[in-house]
């Protein structure tokens, strides 16, 4: 397997835009390749089958929707209360708007693996440790509530941005940051 890193990266940012754009059925070695601009064969040169494709996709999105240290470092300046956990909130909304090919390639991959029992297996882990470090972080860093907390957050900020990405009208397109308001309202002790 080719071991360029920077390639490697081009190949997987590629593939996210296949996944959002045509969904699973659309991600091909060819596809990608076309999408990343490289000479065909090269991500079959970087990957060994589909499904090592998608798992590295999967990590890969997690990483690019990973909160930029300069802009946790200033919101974390404030006081350690629900009014933090807010503006984290929504910090994560506009990560997600700014990486929107990203997150509904979360969900292409989600829906995959409904079909894929390997990728099931791969994506369960990824996110389960996802989850985790979120929940050991906000604890960690003296946020308000417990685990049930930062799970039921998860949840709750989970549909509200695949009901957001994919059908914005049903709860209209400006009323995301008051919901994300009243979530943690709700939530968070």
């Amino acid at each position: 397997m080719a071991q360029n890193p920077a390639r490697r990266t081009a190949l997987t940012d590629a593939a996210i835009d296949v996944l959002a754009e045509q969904g699973a059925r659309g991600l091909t070695f060819r596809a990608v390749d076309v999408r990343a601009g490289v000479p065909a064969g090269t991500a079959s040169n970087y990957f060994a089958n589909r499904d090592e494709l998608l798992d590295q996709t999967a990590r890969h999105i997690h990483h690019r929707l990973t909160p930029d240290p300069v802009v946790l470092a200033e919101l974390l300046r404030a006081p350690r209360d629900r009014a933090l956990v807010t503006a984290l909130l929504h910090d994560l909304v506009r990560r997600v708007h700014a990486d929107r090919s990203g997150y509904l390639a979360l969900l292409e991959l989600r829906l995959e693996a409904t079909r894929r029992p390997e990728l099931r297996a791969q994506l369960t882990a990824t996110v389960r440790e996802q989850l985790e470090a979120n929940v050991a972080y906000h604890l960690g860093e003296g946020l308000p509530g417990d685990r049930e907390t930062v799970v039921v957050l998860y949840l709750a900020m989970t549909g509200l941005l695949v009901e957001h990405l994919t059908l914005p009208d049903v709860l209209g397109v400006d009323a995301l940051p008051a919901l994300v308001d009243t979530l943690t309202a709700r939530i968070v002790p």
